[in-house]
């Protein structure tokens, strides 16, 4: 059963202890993501993970890497729309050393001009191996048409234009604002003698300063249902379909995820066989469900011969009305909820999952479910809630589309 403790300086940590495992997994969830960006600085939060991990007053990048391989474990970070990790999974008796490093990193990095010079070298380079990409690239698209006007619909690395203009006192300035022990949660999982792990936290993390700065929730998005196609020089026509959603934490959050199920995720889902399997128009097709803060998205993603496209997008659209005006059976409810509770079960299995399940959600949402009461959550679903959560979602004409195609 997991627990969680507040620190005087508002820092929140989320723990489970696991005795009959040898391993821990911790790490350091920021609030702080492409949703906090402006245009101005769009690729910020991005950028600071990468330079983190650059050197600090007693580590360099050398050091920092070869502390972790050394014990046979793993470190690593990632940023989000709505926040940034930084996390280690060890051998329960070296998380000391895991805790020191990551504390090193956020606290002592030196932000070198001549890394920070290297690192947007790096990013460049990543951001035109995304654009290179157009199945990953076209997902973006879609959250910047449909969430316009609004930075959670920014890219994650942010623009090269944007990129070039960042500084160390832009770095300062926003870590300044976002890296707070209120707007923080360490996650904790695995094999660790409580008191111990207090200790520690509270030597690395307890003199961490709150800056005063005040936090204001990001402004929920408006979405605007578009049709937009972006030409490119490819072989196959990528095609997002988004309907605007729920929020983390929603009251019909397991009900969207159940639908989900049954739609396009997995292989045994209606738009799979029906446009996979049986027509054989398409090599990937799914769906799947992103959810923030205040805003949620439900996105369909079909990969396919530009010609199929029309045929495709009509046979999708079939199934929606399908949806909405049949709903689903309690037969086909009971089926996907064991579906469901198998999947979840088997994804919250290891400690590191467990971890990232838990620090996400006490930060975003300031609570955290346990296994047993999600499970429960998703035996208590019947059809009046799934199909409020088919109408709450698929409503016209609340959709927005967006592909990428070869050039005419």
């Amino acid at each position: 059963m997991h627990k969680i403790t507040t620190l005087q300086n508002g820092l929140r940590i989320v723990t489970e202890k696991i005795t009959h495992v040898k391993s821990v997994a911790a790490g350091v969830w920021i609030g702080a993501g492409s949703y906090r960006e402006t245009r101005a600085n769009n690729g910020i939060s991005h950028f600071i993970e990468h330079m983190l991990f650059k050197g600090t007053n007693k580590r360099t990048a050398k050091d920092i890497a070869q502390a972790i391989d050394d014990i046979g474990g793993q470190i690593n970070a990632f940023t989000s729309r709505d926040c940034t990790c930084y996390y280690s999974k060890v051998l329960s008796n070296h998380l000391d050393l895991a805790l020191d490093i990551i504390s090193d990193m956020l606290f002592n990095s030196l932000y070198d001009p001549k890394d920070v010079l290297l690192e947007k070298n790096v990013i460049a380079e990543e951001i035109s191996m995304y654009e290179d990409t157009p199945e990953e690239l076209v997902h973006d698209l879609l959250m910047e048409k449909a969430w316009q006007k609004n930075p959670l619909g920014y890219s994650i690395l942010g623009t090269s234009k944007s990129l070039k203009k960042i500084s160390r006192d832009d770095i300062r300035e926003y870590m300044n604002n976002y890296y707070t022990p209120k707007n923080a949660v360490i996650a904790v999982v695995g094999n660790f003698n409580e008191r111990l792990l207090f200790d520690l936290i509270n030597e690395k993390f307890g003199a961490w300063k709150d800056t005063g700065s005040t936090l204001k929730k990001p402004a929920a998005p408006r979405f605007y249902p578009v049709c937009s196609e972006v030409d490119k020089d490819i072989e196959q026509t990528h095609l997002c379909i988004g309907y605007n959603a729920i929020p983390r934490g929603h009251e019909l959050d397991y009900a969207l995820m159940l639908v989900n199920t049954v739609l396009g995720n997995g292989m045994s889902s209606r738009l799979f066989q029906k446009i996979r399997e049986d027509k054989g128009l398409v090599y990937s097709i799914y769906s799947y469900l992103s959810m923030f803060a205040n805003a949620g998205m439900f996105t369909i993603y079909a990969g396919m011969n530009p010609a199929r496209t029309r045929e495709v997008t009509e046979l999708i659209f079939e199934e929606i009305e399908k949806l909405k005006k049949e709903g689903l059976s309690k037969e086909e409810i009971q089926k996907t909820k064991e579906q469901l509770k198998g999947s979840l079960v088997l994804s919250m299995e290891g400690t590191s999952s467990r971890m990232h399940s838990y620090g996400q959600s006490l930060l975003i949402t300031n609570f955290v479910r346990s296994q047993d009461e999600m499970i429960e959550r998703i035996d208590s679903l019947d059809a009046e809630k799934v199909n409020s959560a088919i109408e709450l979602t698929f409503q016209s004409p609340a959709m927005a589309l967006v592909q990428n195609s070869e050039k005419a």
